[in-house]
């Protein structure tokens, strides 16, 4: 297993992580809002499929690394992204669709106990540019790590230096993509 994203298809990449477990403690992470924001986004899901939610995003509450890169200081006060969930089985699998400006994707997470951990598999799909790509690519690799080091009890890594520097190495791995 590579820490890093591996492109499957079109406009489809994956991500893998072996987490702490049990399962259901890393669902809770996945689902319940006041968890989820602790490593990517709260926003109260109704577990059902067809249900719509909102995602919203704080990254200043991530870790203790406030400030974004001049980039991404427009959305330093944070934003919703409006999201339905598309598959849901507990606590196994669990997909949404999230639009993001103008473009709408999917995000899948499937989760298979490994012993006293948990194997996170996170493919996101339906992405219209390998920029798209590299972007969310970094993204993911960056908020995993987080909800790693929440799981472990450990203080979480600083989102933005670290999303600085996936987002070069993802450049630099998809560089010669195509969708």
């Amino acid at each position: 297993m590579s820490d890093f994203a591996k492109i499957v298809g079109p406009g489809e990449f994956q991500l893998e992580r072996v987490l702490p477990g049990p399962i259901e403690r890393v669902w809770a992470y996945l689902t319940e809002s006041e968890l989820r924001g602790k490593w990517f986004a709260s926003g109260t899901m109704d577990l059902r499929v067809g249900s719509r939610f909102d995602l919203y995003f704080h990254h200043a509450d991530l870790s203790r690394e406030k400030t974004p890169p001049p980039k991404y200081e427009k959305i330093s006060d944070g934003f919703a992204s409006p999201s339905q969930i598309t598959q849901c089985e507990p606590p196994r699998l669990l997909a949404y669709t999230s639009t993001f400006g103008s473009q709408e994707s999917e995000v899948v997470f499937e989760l298979t106990p490994q012993g006293d951990d948990v194997r996170l598999v996170l493919t996101h799909r339906r992405l219209a540019s390998t920029k798209d790509m590299m972007g969310f690519s970094s993204g993911w690799h960056s908020h995993l790590g987080i909800l790693d080091d929440n799981l472990a009890g450990r203080e979480p890594r600083p989102f933005w230096t670290t999303h600085a520097q996936l987002e070069k190495e993802y450049e630099r791995r998809f560089a010669d993509a195509k969708l």
